[in-house]
């Protein structure tokens, strides 16, 4: 007796494990994308659409029935970038215990692989009659270079026989799925119906402000101070090169710099989709070879012909004419715009209603929308002690001045919220009508900043600054030497304009009536410039190192 319940103990620690059962999480019931932008593009570098390297945090509830012990949880249509390994299941009594990704898609290689030494269906039409004639077959070989069935005749090759042919499955094989799937290793004891939230980070997003900026005034009706209004309307770029989408988001974005040091497009490693190639025989025979290739020209493809009527009626109201495009700037700002928020030494902005981030897409969101923002042009021009000032008549011989627009992110100037960085188009109202001006780039500008924006050199401000003092200029730095600026303004109104006088810390100036200030690390000083006239002002520098 005591044998055989030993043996029955043995037998029974021997046996395989019970295999987990596999449920499937319901579809998404709930779902936040959050972008971060590619950390290493730098002001003024367009997205990369097709290689983007910024980053998503996606969050998606969903429920799942689990049954008493331990089973395995799919979670179908999750995004291909997903990095694995930084993936939290939270919501399960039972925690987890392993978690996996699906490494290969559902696919024409995948079925005939899944397949290989079992029945599926062969159909072949013959084109003369139409008639199609179907019969078993037996996979022999892998999707790997040409596909070989066994059938009643003996061995034969796919497709290669001249004949229209077609395959059917019976079944897909296990572990399979026409979406990524990621998979947890669970348990519990009593089972029952759970509310879970998986969060992974994925890899494939980016993301860009755009700004539109339209004077509501032009330059010569500006006040007597320069400034002047404009309507500053501003969009989120989003991009998702995942093949998967995601409706009715909540969407966040986080501006900033970021520091990753993590690959994440490594560690991504999305599922493969191979699809069937197949090779056969060339035409002929082994003896006489293939035949001789074809060099002559095909005759040319048939014209398209003509859109119909209504499809023409719908180009039309597809087309954004000049007037038409003012009324979606107008109607853009009735729109709710993102909220920011504050997250550590970065910026979040959410977008207050559901965004569906499509796969394979660019999409815009309405971010900023601010109706009267003042600002002004401000010049710049800079100044060579070593190069002797030329007295001339004639403007072709100056240096053209640069055009900033100036302004400061602070509540006052009809601003005061973080400006993420992007691209910004300026247009200006002109005798004929709203025109595009100038196309510059934003980095990030936080509450309380200047903004300084360079657009472009200037036709109608020039400028020599340089050496004026007796002979050549001296070679001892720390002397003084007379310096003379001259600036020109063709405008029909003043200008102001800033001279950089040299590097701060490396020289000392002295300008009549004027301070110097400190500017981006450099010593500067600003001056109003006449309507249509040339200004000359003398002033000393010289080295202090």
């Amino acid at each position: 007796m005591r044998l055989i319940t030993a043996a029955l103990a043995l037998l029974s620690l021997a046996s395989p494990l019970q295999a987990r059962e596999v449920v499937d999480a319901s579809a998404p019931q709930a779902m936040s994308v959050t972008l971060y932008r590619d950390p290493s593009r730098g002001t003024g570098e367009a997205m990369n659409r097709d290689w983007p390297q910024g980053f998503a945090m996606i969050s998606e509830t969903r429920t799942v029935t689990l049954p008493p012990g331990e089973s395995t949880v799919r979670f179908e249509g999750v995004a291909e970038g997903m990095v694995g390994v930084t993936a939290i299941v939270t919501g399960l009594p039972g925690g987890t215990i392993e978690m996996n990704r699906n490494a290969e898609l559902l696919s024409p290689a995948a079925l005939v692989n899944g397949a290989l030494g079992n029945r599926v269906t062969i159909t072949r039409t013959n084109p003369a009659t139409g008639k199609a004639v179907s019969e078993e077959a037996v996979v022999r070989t892998r999707a790997d270079g040409g596909l070989v069935l066994q059938t009643g005749a003996g061995f034969e090759a796919v497709r290669c026989a001249g004949l229209p042919e077609g395959l059917t499955f019976d079944r897909i094989p296990a572990g399979l799925s026409a979406s990524p799937v990621f998979s947890i290793d669970t348990r519990d004891a009593g089972g029952g119906t759970y509310t879970v939230t998986l969060t992974y980070l994925a890899w494939g997003f980016d993301w860009q402000a755009n700004y539109v900026a339209t004077l509501a005034e032009s330059r010569d009706d500006a006040k007597g101070d320069g400034e002047f209004t404009m309507r500053l309307l501003s969009w989120l770029t989003l991009l998702n090169d995942n093949g998967q989408s995601f409706p009715d988001a909540e969407l966040m974005v986080i501006a900033g710099t970021l520091n990753v040091t993590s690959n994440y497009r490594d560690l991504a490693e999305p599922p493969v989709a191979d699809p069937l190639r197949l090779t056969c025989y060339p035409l002929g025979s082994t003896a006489e070879g293939s035949g001789m290739p074809f060099y002559g020209s095909y005759p040319p493809p048939p014209p398209p012909p003509p859109p119909a009527p209504a499809m023409m009626a719908d180009a039309a109201e597809i087309m954004v004419t000049g007037s038409r495009m003012n009324r979606i700037v107008v109607t853009a700002q009735k729109v709710r715009t993102a909220e920011e928020e504050q997250l550590g030494d970065l910026k979040l902005y959410r977008v207050p209603f559901p965004v569906t981030v499509a796969a394979k897409g660019l999409k815009q969101v309405a971010f900023l929308s601010k109706d009267a923002v003042r600002a002004r042009y401000l010049y710049r021009i800079g100044c060579d002690p070593w190069e002797r000032y030329a007295a001339t008549d004639d403007v072709g011989d100056l240096e053209q001045a640069e055009v900033l627009l100036v302004t400061r992110n602070e509540m006052k100037k009809g601003l005061g919220v973080a400006l993420p960085q992007g691209a910004m188009a300026v247009f200006e109202p002109g005798a004929l009508g709203t025109q595009l001006v100038a196309e510059t780039d934003l980095r990030d500008y936080p509450v309380g900043q200047d903004v300084e924006l360079e657009l472009s050199d200037s036709a109608q401000v020039f400028s020599q600054c340089a050496y004026n003092g007796p002979g050549d200029p001296p070679e001892d730095g720390a002397k003084w030497r007379r310096m003379r600026a001259e600036i020109s303004n063709a405008n029909s109104h003043p200008v102001r304009v800033r001279v950089v006088l040299g590097g701060a810390g490396e020289i000392e100036a002295r300008w009549p009536r004027r301070k110097t200030e400190v500017r981006d690390g450099a010593l500067v000083v600003e001056v109003t410039v006449p309507a249509n006239r040339t200004e000359q002002f003398d002033w000393q520098l010289r080295e202090t190192g």
